[in-house]
């Protein structure tokens, strides 16, 4: 990623173009992380906790929990940096799609594509459309979806 703007903490709402890409590092899932998930979140489905019945089931071994792979998107975006300054709200996330299982020890990573940029109604912010596409070691497409944000302009001079 080339930031001329300076460095990616300093990107505001004038800095996003449509056609950009941002690619995050990569995180590989453990079944710590999977079972941390279930333990705070209270979903226990079998599928994910219990490796014997997993391991007969539809994946052969457990999955890691759909909303564990969007929030691991999510953070590995926020890791880029370009978006912690200048974020104000996140809009929504719509139609996302669990397209293949993640199962410990998948190493995944998100591009971001910038589809949108446009001002708010009143000119004092701005909106991001953002496709987010994760995807395994493979190449594989986990899951996928749109998440909007409202950003900061930049600050008159």
């Amino acid at each position: 990623m080339t930031t001329e703007q300076g460095s990616p903490a300093d990107w505001y709402f004038e800095d996003f173009e449509v056609g950009q890409v941002f690619r995050t590092q990569g995180r590989t899932i453990t079944e710590a992380d999977i079972v941390s998930f279930a333990g705070w979140s209270w979903d226990t489905n079998p599928v994910h906790t219990d490796a014997q019945l997993a391991g007969t089931g539809r994946f052969g071994q457990p999955i890691a929990h759909g909303v564990l792979g969007l929030s691991v998107a999510m953070g590995l975006a926020s890791r880029l940096g370009i978006f912690e300054r200048c974020s104000i709200a996140l809009l929504g996330i719509e139609g996302w799609h669990f397209t293949h299982p993640v199962v410990a020890g998948d190493t995944v990573s998100c591009a971001v594509h910038i589809t949108g940029v446009r001002a708010t109604s009143n000119g004092r912010a701005g909106i991001l459309d953002r496709q987010f596409v994760l995807t395994n070691q493979d190449g594989t497409v986990v899951q996928q979806g749109a998440i909007g944000l409202m950003v900061s302009r930049r600050p008159a001079a």
